[in-house]
């Protein structure tokens, strides 16, 4: 058969949306985190494309608010670990680990790191916010 080439995978940039197999947040629910103030597991029969990932809602009703606002319900740096963005990097996130700060929904990479970003939170959210979105090239 014929060789097919690959392109280098340094020149691919990360995407903007941290998923796993394609499910934004692991397939939890971004709303739910302002309505119900905890993580809720989204169903597939709702659904939203954003940013190229696929978002999973518990209702139909949280899709749609999602949908119609979707910067206000999508967690900050993509659902990238915000303590990684902080210091110039990417990393995966759960959704047990999560914080709520000014309106803004934060994932960290694990709950042991997510006691460490809340230390100096608003300094990590700072230097975060001056790292993104330029930590994904």
């Amino acid at each position: 058969g014929a060789a097919v080439a690959l392109a280098p995978t340094v020149a691919l940039a990360k995407k903007p949306v941290y998923t796993s197999w394609g499910k934004a947040i692991r397939g939890y629910d971004p709303v739910a985190y302002f309505k119900q103030r905890k993580p809720v597991k989204g169903n597939a029969k709702f659904t939203h494309e954003y940013k190229g990932a696929t978002w999973y809602f518990s209702s139909a009703e949280n899709r749609d608010l999602f949908a119609s606002a979707p910067s206000s319900y999508a967690p900050q740096y993509g659902g990238y670990c915000a303590y990684a963005v902080s210091k110039g990097s990417t990393a995966s996130t759960i959704p047990q680990a999560w914080d709520i700060v000014n309106g803004k929904l934060y994932l960290n990479y694990s709950k042991s790191i997510q006691k460490t970003w809340k230390k100096k939170q608003s300094s990590y959210i700072q230097k975060a916010n001056s790292n993104w979105p330029g930590v994904l090239n």
